[in-house]
């Protein structure tokens, strides 16, 4: 069932600007996770290999310092300057206490004199650690607490963190603002569209931006143009049906006043009960192909299929309209296969079909010219075709020949046309029976219009026994 919720009530995360931005965010929220998670290690990684450097250069000075100075208390001095800035030096050598935090190794390795930075950790606390030898049999050891980097690296972090929310908001406001731009006509488009559906006509929509928007738009600019067209189609054609009504409803009421003022003949009554009985037979045929036509619309009609000899069904048709033709002073011709051919089809609707086309052709065949009724095989198809001497159809005319009412608009006033039943009839009803429905040009001058059936094949044989039968 369609949303009840009108468009205008819908969350802005319903709409496509919404959900642009959603994403735009998303996609700055994981660019800026992944960014915090690689920079943290980074940040905290750079940092204590400053504070390491800085250690090592703070060693370097006080071996320098120990080594040029023999004042009394000048070791103590250098002791005090490195605590305040929390620093702890030790002095190790034969007979000295060891340092905290190195291996008996290592201060060998400072005493033999080798310079060491690593780090150690004391009582659960991590220490930095630069030991240099001194004066061949002592060594200076330095050890910084490593928590002194935690500072600047936090103070990176906050920079770094307060930058990615920066970017976060800039995110958020570029992408409302191209969604906005990229759903501006997404929005005309929209409300073209209700307007066409509420029954306006004649409006178009720029066709300018993307190529998805510009296909867009093409497709609903050819809509409107296809709308403007059907509906203009439909007015003719209930303007067509309705003259076509009017016609035999005008004869039958004028003979039906002459009949009931007495001007008629009693010689003339039985002639004149025939045009009246005929014209009622026209303007019945003519509502049963409305009632059919309206029903294929909706899929709605009847069809019985059978196997159905055509050859035979079209020469039964052949009798009727040969004597039709001839009161017409039409020439017509049947070309009929001399066997049978069979399709399987609905044999009422099959009628139906001969019986426009041959009514089609007889309305626009002058006196004098052919009309002709064929059966032949093309391939896996049964073919009527019917073919007339009349005016013909251009290239355009066979193109709508089997819309409703669509010749009747060209042609109207121009030549003898019908409503534009007919042919729309044979059309849709060839489609349900499976078929083709075509048209040409006719060698006689005129148009060709052909029904092509799916033919009822025989089965084929091999040795005198249908292929794929048991052989007993």
């Amino acid at each position: 069932m369609p949303d009840p919720t009108p468009a205008t009530r819908r969350g802005f995360l319903d709409s496509l600007s919404g959900r642009t931005v959603l994403l735009s965010l998303l996609i700055a929220a994981i660019a800026a996770v992944v960014t915090v998670a690689v920079s943290i290690p980074l940040i905290n990684g750079a940092a204590r290999a400053q504070a390491q450097a800085t250690l090592d250069r703070v060693a370097d000075v006080t071996v320098a310092a120990l080594q040029q100075s023999s004042a009394p208390g000048s070791a103590d001095r250098v002791q005090d300057l490195l605590a305040s800035q929390q620093i702890s030096a030790y002095l190790i050598g034969t007979g000295l206490r060891p340092a905290p935090g190195l291996s008996v190794a290592q201060q060998r390795e400072v005493l033999a004199g080798t310079s060491l930075d690593t780090e150690v950790a004391i009582d659960d606390t991590d220490y930095l650690v630069a030991a240099r030898p001194l004066n061949g049999s002592f060594g200076v050891v330095l050890l910084a607490p490593a928590d002194n980097v935690v500072e600047p690296a936090s103070s990176a972090l906050r920079r770094l963190l307060a930058a990615v929310l920066a970017g976060l908001i800039v995110a958020s406001v570029i992408g409302y603002l191209v969604s906005r731009r990229l759903t501006r006509p997404l929005r005309q488009f929209a409300d073209t569209a209700q307007a066409l559906s509420a029954g306006e006509r004649g409006l178009q929509v720029e066709a300018t931006g993307p190529r998805e928007i510009t296909d867009i738009a093409q497709s609903l600019n050819g809509l409107s143009r296809a709308l403007d067209v059907s509906e203009g189609r439909q007015r003719e054609f209930l303007l067509s049906v309705s003259h076509e009504l009017r016609t035999p409803l005008t004869a039958i009421h004028g003979y039906a006043e002459a009949l009931s003022d007495g001007v008629v003949d009693a010689a003339d009554v039985p002639g004149t009960a025939r045009v009246m009985v005929g014209e009622s037979e026209r303007m019945e045929r003519l509502v049963a192909d409305l009632l059919d036509l309206a029903r294929l619309g909706a899929v709605d009609v009847v069809i019985d299929p059978t196997e159905v000899d055509l050859v035979q069904t079209v020469g039964e048709a052949a009798l009727v309209w040969r004597d039709r033709c001839a009161r017409e002073g039409v020439d017509f011709t049947a070309e009929l296969p001399s066997g049978p051919l069979f399709v399987r089809t609905d044999p009422v609707r099959l009628r139906q079909i001969i019986d426009n086309l041959a009514e089609n052709a007889l309305r626009v065949t002058p006196a004098g010219r052919p009309i002709v009724v064929a059966v032949a095989i093309e391939g896996a198809w049964a073919a009527t075709t019917v073919r007339d001497g009349g005016p013909g159809l251009s290239e355009d005319d066979r193109r709508v020949a089997f819309e409703p009412a669509a010749l009747h608009a060209r042609y109207r006033g121009v030549r003898s046309v019908g409503s534009g039943v007919g042919l729309a009839l044979v059309g849709r009803l060839s489609q349900r029976l499976g078929g083709i429905a075509r048209v040409g040009q006719a060698p006689e001058g005129g148009a060709a219009f052909t029904v092509l059936l799916p033919r009822v094949l025989p089965a084929a044989t091999e040795g005198g026994f249908p292929v794929g039968a048991p052989r007993g």
